[in-house]
Formats: C-alpha cells, sequence, structure tokens
C-alpha cells in the first residue's frame, strides 16, 4: 500500500474537529495529518495541540506550499473553497473539498481546468454517497426501475442542537469583524455571479441549496439519476424553507429542505416502484457512526406488507469517503463525486432559483 498520504488541513472548525480529524484517525494506515491552517490563532493552538500536529500555519498559501503536505483538505467557510483548492492543485496537491465546492459555474468550470492541468486528484465532500446504504438501493433499483414516485426530504435542526450537546468544539472568539464582513460581501459577491441580481430570499435560498441541499441533490442524482428540468420550486421563509418538483418524464421527484429549531435530522431519499418501496435514511453526522439505513416495503402473501430496515455496515461515512479519495490517488482515477460530477448539482441549482423567480 505503501506509506500513508501526508494531508493538510485548510480550516479547523466544527466539522474538521468531529469528523475529519477523527475519521483519519481510524485509518493511519492511509494517511496521516502533516499540517493544520486556521485564521484564528485560538483554534488552531487548541487543534494542534488536541490532535498533537506540529506544523500549524494561519496563512494557507504557507501549508499548501510546505513540501511535507501532499493532499489538501478544503474545509474552511465554504465561500472560499475554490479559491484555497485552486491554489493547492496548481500547487500538485490532491484536494478533498468539502461541499460546496463552490458557488458559480465558472468557478466550477476553473477548478475542473485547474485539475486537469495539475494532474491532481480532486474529490468533493459528498459523504452520504459512500454510505452503504445508497449504492445497496441503487443496485436494487437497478438501471431500468418502473419508478412511479420519488421524494427527497432534508429538514434539519440547527446543527449546534446536537453539537453543543454532545461535542466539545474550540471556537473561534478571535476572528476581526472585518474579516467577518469581507467574507459575507465575497459571498454575495459569488451569489450574484452565479444567479444574477437577487431580492435577499432568493439569495439566501441559493446558499441553502449549496450549503446543506447539495448533499441530497447529488445523492438523487446517484440514485435516480439526473432529472429532466425542474418543473417547479419556491421558497418561504426568506429562502430558509426550499421546495420543488422534478420532472424525470415518466415519474416526478418532490424535494424539500430546511432548517428549524428541533433536534434531529430528517434526511431521506424515498422511490416508489410497482412493487417495492425503497428509502435511505440519513441521521445526523455530528454523532459518529450512525450508519445510513436502508427500508424495504414489499408486498406479503395476497395482502400483507414485509418491511425490512437495516445496515450492512456501522463504519462512518465520512471513512469511507476518505478511504474512496486514498484509492483514486493512489489508481489515479476520478472518484465519483468528481469536479465535474459536482458542477450538476450547480446547474440544478440555478434552474431552482429561476423558478422561483416566476410569478405565481
Amino acid at each position: 500500500m505503501g506509506d500513508p498520504i501526508s494531508v493538510g488541513i485548510l480550516g479547523c472548525g466544527s466539522v474538521t474537529q468531529l469528523l475529519h480529524l477523527p475519521a483519519l484517525a481510524q485509518i493511519p494506515d492511509r494517511f496521516r495529518v502533516a499540517a493544520l491552517c486556521d485564521i484564528s490563532p485560538r483554534v488552531l493552538e487548541g487543534v494542534g495541540a488536541r490532535w498533537n500536529v506540529a506544523q500549524r500555519f494561519v496563512d494557507p498559501a504557507a501549508l499548501i506550499a510546505a513540501r511535507q503536505v501532499e493532499a489538501v483538505l478544503v474545509a474552511t467557510p465554504h465561500v472560499h473553497h475554490a479559491d484555497l483548492a485552486r491554489a493547492a492543485m496548481a500547487a500538485g496537491k490532491h484536494v478533498l473539498i468539502e461541499k460546496p465546492h463552490c458557488l458559480t459555474l465558472g468557478e466550477a468550470d476553473d477548478l475542473i481546468a485547474t485539475e486537469a492541468r495539475a494532474g491532481v486528484i480532486a474529490q468533493v465532500g459528498y459523504m452520504r454517497r459512500y454510505a452503504p446504504a445508497l449504492g445497496t438501493a441503487k443496485a436494487l433499483l437497478g438501471p431500468h426501475a418502473e419508478i412511479r414516485f420519488a421524494r427527497v426530504s432534508d429538514i434539519i435542526g440547527a446543527n449546534a442542537l446536537i453539537v453543543d450537546s454532545t461535542s466539545h468544539v474550540i471556537r473561534a472568539d478571535d476572528i476581526s469583524a472585518d474579516f467577518i464582513e469581507r467574507a459575507a460581501a465575497l459571498q454575495a459577491e459569488r451569489v450574484a455571479a452565479a444567479i444574477g441580481a437577487a431580492p435577499p430570499a432568493l439569495a439566501a435560498a441559493y446558499v441553502l441549496l449549496a450549503a446543506l441541499a447539495s448533499h441530497d441533490i447529488s445523492a438523487m442524482r446517484e440514485l435516480i439519476g439526473r432529472p429532466r428540468r425542474v418543473a417547479s420550486a419556491a421558497q418561504h421563509w426568506n429562502g430558509r424553507f426550499i421546495t420543488a418538483t422534478f420532472d424525470y418524464g415518466h415519474f416526478v421527484c418532490q424535494f424539500a429542505a430546511g432548517v428549524d429549531q428541533i433536534g434531529r435530522m430528517d434526511a431521506f431519499l424515498e422511490v416508489n416502484t410497482p412493487a417495492r418501496l425503497v428509502r435511505v435514511d440519513y441521521d445526523t453526522p455530528f454523532v459518529r457512526n450512525l450508519p445510513a439505513r436502508l427500508t424495504i416495503t414489499e408486498p406479503q402473501d395476497r395482502v400483507g406488507v414485509s418491511r425490512t430496515d437495516g445496515f450492512s455496515s456501522r463504519q462512518d461515512s465520512f471513512v469511507l469517503e476518505w478511504l474512496a479519495f486514498h484509492d483514486a490517488i493512489v489508481s489515479g482515477r476520478a472518484p465519483k463525486t468528481s469536479l465535474a460530477d459536482a458542477r450538476e448539482d450547480l446547474g440544478l441549482f440555478v434552474e431552482i432559483i429561476e423558478h422561483m423567480r416566476r410569478p405565481h
């Protein structure tokens, strides 16, 4: 297998602390964490001490330039993902980019071109697509399933409701107001580049699609393919709740996403065929090793119903995601959650927003 691949981590917030670092610790034969970077000295020093990582940088360029770093995890606030991933690839580093990998189609095309020029591997962090339950569901449906109806939903409680009650996160309370304001202005600029001039509710809806719903749209495409078109879409509560209908020709898929204050994660994909209902449920990733569950409902005897509910592995989806990244680097083959694949999601997001602009 060779020596472990050395990883530099850009961004040491809650996702890195609670998910990526523990996942990497489970597979020391594949990866070792060589360096950390965060703009918050408090977070950087605290996480570095907790995980015994000596190389610590506040400047992303310094981490990217470090000779000992072979691959980079981009886990900063998402408005910075594209710029940092581009710089890392241009420096010859493989990259695992947390979703959303970027906010505009122009950025997506630029990242794809940079990856090709650099000859490196780039993988987008859609960890739900590496859950065994999704692969089993896809195999059960097969390529010619007679799908009658589908639903995709992701209604979750605010992450802090779960994170703060189950974990200790080192928080960044030393970031300047000026940096926060500049990041917000950059995000507004990128969103405007993606969807044009838009009222705040539509801009917020686009960010929700990119930040939360990208998981669901990506998994939907893997399970049942890309829809022919967006048949309808709406946002409510200032962009915090989104609904859409996707037209697949011989069936439709209803989609919903939103954030509330109930401490749970109600995220699922469900597909109806004439004699089988296939459903994949995802629980919160912030409590590790909660597997995605596969439920199959079928006829039993003449009038009965049979339902099986389970999972084939407890292995954390973030671990599986990192294992897939390792395999892609070693083999030189593009991962299934490639930059080109993730670009499909951005295209659907723009279509959804365009439907929201239409008068009802």
